[in-house]
C-alpha cells in the first residue's frame, strides 16, 4: 500500500437492478475503499454495478491529485465519457475525490461534468443525483471535521475475496510542502475503533483472510471516546484486529518516519498474522530538502528507525517513497538519496519526480528550478539502483520457504498460482492443489527483481 501505488482500476461487477453505476477509480488504496464507499451509498438507491460503460446510467471517475499525470489521465477520460453522454443524453457524468475537490470550477466550466464530489461529500450523491439537470450540475466539496463513514458497510469490489482494504482514519495534518492531500482530503480524524474490528471480523466471515488498514499516516491514529474515559493509539488497534484470528493476515500503509514508535515495531514482532512489512517513505535522502519538505526528521533518525525495525524483526521487509528533483535538488543532495537507499537496501520503492501540486507550500514558496531532463536523469539512476537492491533481495531468499496466503492464478502464465509473502514479496508457483484464500507453504528455487519463482515446499 503501499501508499500511492498508482494503477487504472475500472471497479465494478453486474447486478440485476434497475440503474446501473460505472466507477473508475485512480490513485492509490484510500481512493479504491472510498469506491467501495459509494457503491454501498448508492446501492440503497437502486444502483447495481456495471462493467460496462455503455450501460451506465451514471459514470464516475474516482480521482487522485496526488500528480500531475494522474490528474491529466482524468482530462482524458472525462472526453470518453462525453461521447457516451452524447450518444445518452441521459448519462449522468461525475468527477469525485482528490481531483473533484481541486479543481471544482475548473471542471464545471468544460460543460461536460453533470456532478462534481469531493472525497467527503459521498453520503450526498444520492441527492445530489436526483436534482442533476440539463444546465443545472450539482457540486458538494465541502470538508468534513468528522466524516469517517464508520458506518457504511463497503460493497467490497475485489474479485478475489481474498483481500480487503480497510480505511482507519481520513485527512492528513502534515502538510508536507509538496504534498497535496491536505488540501483536498482535509484535517486528520480517526475512525472509532469498534467499527474498525467489526468491518474486519465481518470480512473474515466472509471468506477473506487478509485486511489492509489504510490511512494517510497510520502511526497518528488515535480514537477519543467522548468523555476521554478510552483512547486508541494504533499499536493497540493493530492488536485488536490481530487478536479476530491467526488466520487472518493485517497489513497496514502509510507509515510516517518522524511518528513510528517502538511499541509499534514490538507488536508487530509479537503477532505472528500482523505481516512483517514496513512502507516507510524516505522521499529524500538530503538532510537541507527533507527540511524544505517538511518531513520532521533527518536522514539519520530514518536510518535509525530502520536499524530498530531489523533489529526486531530481521525478516521484515521495508518498502519507500522517493521524489527525483525537488525544488533546488543539487547533484549532492541527488547523491545522498542514491547512498540512503543503498544503506537500507529497499526491497522496493515508488519512485517519481517532483511534480509541481497548485496551492501547495512548495508551489507558492519554491521555484520549481530543476530540468526535466535533469529530473529524468536523476530518477532513471534511483530505478536503476533500485532494481538492482530489489534482485539482490530477492535472491537472498532463494532456497528459503515462506507461507503465502493465495491471491489466485498468476497473470501470466495460469497453470501457475500466485501469493505474497508476509514482507509483502510476490510469488509465483505450480499447483494444483490450493484455491483463492487458503494458505500454502513455498520454497524459492529462483528470482527476478520482481518476483519469487516458487515451488510448493516438500
Amino acid at each position: 500500500m503501499k501508499k500511492y501505488q498508482f494503477a487504472e482500476k475500472s471497479i465494478s461487477l453486474q447486478a440485476d437492478m434497475n440503474k446501473k453505476l460505472y466507477i473508475e477509480t485512480y490513485g492509490c488504496q484510500m481512493n479504491v475503499g472510498d469506491s467501495e464507499v459509494i457503491f454501498s451509498i448508492l446501492a440503497k438507491e437502486g444502483y447495481g454495478r456495471t462493467e460496462d460503460i455503455s450501460e451506465a446510467d451514471v459514470i464516475l471517475a474516482n480521482t487522485c491529485s496526488v500528480r500531475d499525470n494522474a490528474e491529466q489521465r482524468i482530462w482524458g477520460r472525462l472526453e470518453q465519457f462525453h461521447k457516451q453522454k452524447e450518444n445518452r443524453p441521459q448519462v449522468v457524468v461525475g468527477i469525485v475525490g482528490c481531483m473533484a475537490e481541486r479543481l471544482k470550477d475548473k471542471l464545471l466550466e468544460t460543460g461536460k461534468v453533470d456532478l462534481v464530489a469531493g472525497p467527503d461529500s459521498y453520503r450526498t450523491l444520492p441527492v445530489l443525483l436526483r436534482d442533476v439537470a440539463p444546465d443545472k450540475p450539482q457540486i458538494n466539496v465541502m470538508l468534513s471535521h468528522e466524516e469517517t463513514y464508520a458506518d457504511i458497510i463497503p460493497v467490497r469490489t475485489d474479485r478475489n475475496g481474498v483481500s480487503a482494504f480497510i480505511s482507519i482514519m481520513r485527512g492528513c495534518n502534515n502538510v508536507c510542502s509538496y504534498c497535496v492531500v491536505p488540501y483536498t482530503r482535509g484535517a486528520e480524524r480517526s475512525r472509532d475503533p469498534q467499527t474498525i474490528v467489526r468491518e474486519a471480523a465481518d470480512v473474515f466471515s466472509k471468506g477473506y483472510r487478509e485486511v489492509t488498514l489504510l490511512g494517510q499516516n497510520v502511526d497518528s491514529y488515535l480514537w477519543k471516546s467522548e468523555d476521554g474515559s478510552v483512547t486508541v493509539d494504533f499499536p493497540e488497534l493493530l492488536e485488536r484486529v490481530a487478536a479476530i484470528s491467526p488466520l487472518l493476515r493485517v497489513r497496514f500503509a502509510t507509515n510516517h518516519p518522524k511518528d513510528i514508535s517502538d511499541r509499534l515495531i514490538d507488536v508487530m514482532a509479537s503477532h505472528g498474522n500482523i505481516c512483517r512489512h514496513i512502507h516507510l517513505p524516505v522521499q529524500s535522502g538530503s538532510n537541507r530538502l527533507l527540511e524544505k519538505m517538511r518531513r520532521r526528521y533527518t536522514r539519520e533518525w530514518y536510518l535509525e528507525r530502520v536499524a530498530a525495525i531489523r533489529k526486531a524483526m530481521p525478516d521484515c521487509g521495508i518498502t519507500t517513497d522517493v521524489i527525483a528533483g525537488f525544488c533546488s535538488e543539487t547533484e549532492e543532495d541527488h547523491q545522498d538519496t542514491l547512498k540512503i537507499f543503498s544503506e537500507v537496501g529497499f526491497d522496493y520503492a515508488y519512485m517519481f519526480y517532483y511534480s509541481e501540486r497548485p496551492g501547495t507550500l512548495a508551489a507558492r514558496h519554491y521555484p520549481d528550478d530543476v530540468s526535466l531532463e535533469v529530473k529524468t536523469r536523476r530518477l532513471n539512476e534511483i530505478i536503476a539502483l533500485q532494481n538492482r537492491l530489489s534482485l539482490e533481495s530477492n535472491k537472498r531468499d532463494v532456497g528459503k520457504r515462506f507461507t503465502v496466503l493465495v491471491e489466485g492464478p498468476s497473470k501470466k502464465n495460469p497453470e501457475e498460482l500466485c501469493g505474497r509473502t508476509g514482507s509483502n514479496k510476490m510469488c509465483v508457483f505450480p499447483d494444483k492443489v490450493h484455491k483463492a484464500g487458503e494458505y500454502a507453504e513455498v520454497e524459492v528455487v529462483s528470482c527476478t527483481s520482481a518476483t519469487l519463482i516458487c515451488k510448493l515446499a516438500e
